[in-house]
């Protein structure tokens, strides 16, 4: 049987708020600079330049296409299938996010290496960010998962404006809409254009 990763499979566990990031929300973004897929360093601080905000979303991990789970179990961990359907969901919303005044960065725990080839595969416009050693998770306290000897950021979505984060999305379910939902919460709060 061939599965898509594209697709969300019926029947998946809803994730909790568990509280695990109910702090986020107005703290400062500490000025780190992380490994990314665009070549050097990105700092997680700046907002890029033509935009007004930085969505930083964090996912769990991709897989390679052949290659089993992290675990068997995978698809009944609240929150850890579907990194592939919400990557391609904000590549597919990059433009109308763009025009919105947001640009925007996924990151995980993988390897560059890993994101490269994630990024080449579902044709993402935009980096993903690699925190593999925890420098930012550990920055922030962001909510992990620890899956098979792996430390896994659970999936939360980061509004970064003027230095602080402006908004959290937490818990992200389902994640293959997420980004539309995203969207209509900047198209109810533009922000006017830097001069």
């Amino acid at each position: 049987m061939i599965i898509d990763p594209t697709v969300l499979p019926a029947g998946l566990p809803e994730p909790e708020d568990d509280g695990a990031a109910s702090h986020l929300a107005g703290r400062p973004i500490p000025a780190l600079a992380l490994p990314s897929t665009s070549g050097g360093k990105f700092r997680v601080d700046l907002v890029p330049e033509g935009a007004n905000r930085l969505l930083l979303y964090a996912y769990p991990r991709t897989g390679r296409p052949g290659e089993p789970p992290l675990t068997p179990d995978w698809n009944l961990i609240p929150g850890a299938r579907g990194c592939t359907p919400e990557s391609c969901g904000f590549r597919d919303h990059a433009t109308e996010l763009w025009d919105a005044g947001a640009a925007v960065a996924g990151v995980s725990t993988q390897s560059t290496d890993d994101q490269l080839e994630v990024v080449e595969r579902l044709g993402l416009p935009f980096p993903l960010l690699s925190d593999d050693d925890l420098q930012l998770t550990h920055a922030l306290g962001l909510p992990t998962h620890a899956v098979a000897g792996h430390t896994l950021i659970k999936r939360l979505t980061l509004v970064v404006r003027d230095g602080r984060i402006e908004h959290v999305f937490y818990p992200v379910f389902p994640p293959d809409t997420h980004a539309s939902n995203v969207l209509g919460w900047l198209g109810a709060r533009p922000v006017s254009p830097k001069r």
